[in-house]
């Protein structure tokens, strides 16, 4: 398994109720401000980075604006250009209060657990991220927050059973990640 690349910080954690149109999660959203190397300012950088961890990148992607969630993995950015404004854990259909809204900006990490939506609210210098999914990972599906709440529990129900990645996608084995949400299900 892979070893850390550095000390590893404590990110900001998120802790996002469910909505009618959102599962969200009982894990955490996490940010890592400012984790990434001044070198690690590219896709192909940024992969040689976070890839030893066990997370494959998916793609790289700007402002996606559409709120929208993914039922059966987690997803990683790593924002490399610009910055965001991001909502999480609120759909289109939610109260204004629903979830949370954070400013991400180049060498951020920002990791949405299974079930939490996401998108961006704005963008601004080019913004750019790629996104990394645990390594044995379905492709990730994408879940627009439209359905009825039987459609929603029964894929916050899907969410909840992706299991806690072996690593944490920034430090490697050893990272907080593995910690926070493993003692997030215990508590």
């Amino acid at each position: 398994m892979a070893q850390p690349t550095a000390a590893p910080t404590t990110p900001e954690t998120y802790v996002l109720a469910a909505t009618p149109t959102v599962p969200n999660s009982p894990y955490p959203a996490l940010i890592y401000r400012g984790a990434l190397p001044p070198s690690a300012r590219t896709a192909p950088a940024i992969t040689a980075h976070l890839a030893p961890h066990g997370w494959a990148l998916g793609g790289t992607w700007k402002a996606i604006s559409t709120p929208h969630f993914h039922s059966v993995t987690h997803e990683c950015y790593a924002v490399f250009r610009g910055a965001s404004v991001l909502v999480l854990g609120r759909g289109p259909r939610d109260a204004a209060d629903a979830g949370v809204q954070v400013e991400v900006r180049a060498g951020d990490v920002v990791v949405v657990p299974a079930g939490v939506s996401h998108a961006s609210l704005s963008a601004e210098g080019g913004y750019e991220y790629a996104a990394f999914y645990p390594d044995g990972s379905p492709r990730w599906d994408s879940n627009y927050c439209k359905a009825g709440p039987e459609e929603t529990a029964e894929k916050g129900r899907v969410a909840r059973a992706v299991p806690v990645p072996e690593c944490d996608p920034v430090f490697g084995e050893g990272g907080p990640l593995v910690k926070i949400w493993r003692e997030a299900v215990a508590a």
